[in-house]
């Protein structure tokens, strides 16, 4: 299949997207802090630069895109109809380093949850924020 803009536009379009800073950790990070929690963000020191680190709860949360990291069953995880190979193994990349990620820091002794960007739609939103508090300060 192919792509149905011209190779700058797609370029353009991709380097749009935003590493950090998304708007699901934003809606996150607010909803922590206005609860009275504490926390680093992006932080170098520990595998995979988790999104939020809690030290005084021991936790680090990952807030996840559900395409990027292919959550399971989201039906915001497709793996586009245009270079598929490339697609493919970007996005199953993406999801072995989270799991590997994941394990070396439970192997440090942190507890990790991980929020996915569908949890955050206005349907779930509330009910995402309260159980996430919830398991952080549990």
């Amino acid at each position: 299949m192919v792509d149905k803009v011209s190779k700058e536009t797609r370029s353009y379009n991709m380097s749009q997207i935003k590493g950090k800073d998304t708007k699901p950790e934003i809606i996150v990070r607010r909803y922590l802090f206005s609860k009275g929690l504490r926390f680093r963000k992006n932080d170098k020191r520990y595998p995979g630069s988790p999104d939020i680190v809690l030290p005084k709860y021991n936790t680090i949360v990952f807030v996840h895109g559900c395409f990027w990291h292919l959550h399971d069953g989201c039906k915001y995880a497709k793996i586009p109809k245009s270079n598929v190979d490339f697609w493919k193994n970007k996005l199953y990349g993406n999801k072995e380093r989270d799991k590997r990620n994941q394990n070396l820091l439970e192997e440090m002794g942190w507890t990790v949850i991980t929020v996915w960007e569908c949890q955050l739609k206005k349907d779930k939103k509330e009910e995402t924020l309260e159980e996430l508090y919830i398991q952080i300060t549990a």
